[in-house]
Formats: C-alpha cells, structure tokens, sequence
C-alpha cells in the first residue's frame, strides 16, 4: 500500500468513531433511499445473489441492508480501515456478514467468487493506477453472469454545496478522480462490456451498473 493509501486509512480510523453520525447529519433522509434504491437495483436486473462482496464498506451500511434482502445469502463487507469494520461489527446484524481488511486494489478472493459486487460513495477517492486495479478486481471476482454496481455522488444542484463539492474534488489532486466523479464512463468502458446508469429517487447520487 502507497504511503498515501496508508495516511488515508489513518484518517477513517480515527474517522469511523463519527462517521455514522456525519453520515447521518449530511444525508438525513436520503440515506436510507439511497442504499435501498442500490439493493433494489439487484431484484432490477433479475437476480438472486447468493453471494454479495462490498468494497470500501466502512461502517457496513450497504452490506447489511443487503443483508436484510437476501439473509441467507454470503456476505462480505470489505475495507482498508479497521476502525470501520469494528465499528460495522459492532451493529446488530453484523453477526450475518463476514468483514475482511484489506486494500481494493488486491482482493484476497478466487476468481468468480460473487453474484453481486457493490461500492458505493467511496471508488472515487482512488487515484489513477488503484482505482484501475480496483475496477479490474471487481470484475475478476464477479461471476461471469453477476453484476458491480457502483454508486457515486453527483454533483449538487444548489450552490454551496457544489462549491463545497468542488473544493474536495480540488484537495484531491486528481484530473481522473474529478472527471469519474462528474460522471466520465470511459474508464468503466474500458473495463466493462455493458453499463447501465440511473439515478437515485433524490437525484444526489448516481448507480453504474456493470457486467462482463
């Protein structure tokens, strides 16, 4: 792991202890819309995973709503921090899930391990060659007929909070991260051989489904 993948897994352990609480305040009600509307996308597309990988899972939020849908399914939520994934296990239903740390970069897991592969608000914040790596992983543990589904925030209607927006995107020093998240497909393409997207019920977020 780069030297700047170690400094950002400091900052979201130290971060896990608040993060729900951020999350909370940030979101408010769109949150909630915004997981089920990604699990939903599953049921969507026809499918009945048996076995679903979250990448960059910090507090499990995701996987344990995929959890609630499918409970007899295999889970795994996976994350480079482990202050998020104590603080996923801590949760009630964490008991059905299994959390595994580790970088997205170099899944620990055989190819075509899982029906269904999700990030969500998180890709983004990998530069250049990682999140190539990341991308290429996901789709090597995906099974060939699975999905990765990927959600991303967009870029917000009302000004200050797109100022803000912009302000993270510039701290991150990164061309292909801004362009990723203002929704550049060419990365995905070069990857994927059929993306579909759409968008969540608030219009805050959009969901980038992908097969082989």
């Amino acid at each position: 792991m780069s030297p700047l993948r170690a400094g950002r897994r400091k900052y979201y352990d130290l971060f896990s202890h608040c993060y729900d609480g951020f999350i909370r305040l940030h979101a408010r009600r769109d949150e909630d819309d915004t997981r089920h509307f990604l699990v939903d996308a599953v049921e969507s597309k026809g499918k009945h995973p048996h076995r679903i990988l979250d990448i960059c899972c910090g507090t499990g939020s995701v996987i344990l709503a995929f959890a609630e849908r499918y409970p007899h399914a295999i889970l795994v939520g996976y994350d480079f921090s482990h202050g998020m994934l104590r603080q996923a296990q801590e949760k009630s239903a964490a008991g059905r899930t299994v959390y595994v740390e580790g970088d997205a970069a170099q899944l620990p897991f055989p190819d075509g391990s899982f029906d269904v592969v999700s990030c969500s608000h998180a890709l983004y914040e990998l530069k250049g060659k990682a999140r190539q790596q990341a991308l290429e992983e996901m789709k090597r543990v995906m099974h060939p007929d699975g999905l990765v589904l990927l959600m991303e925030h967009e870029v917000p209607s009302r000004p200050l909070l797109r100022l803000l927006f912009y302000m993270r995107l510039y701290t991150m020093g990164s061309a292909d991260a801004r362009e990723f998240v203002q929704g550049g497909l060419e990365r995905l393409q070069e990857i994927f051989s059929r993306i579909a997207v759409t968008h969540s019920p608030s219009g805050k977020s959009r969901l980038m489904i992908c097969q082989k």
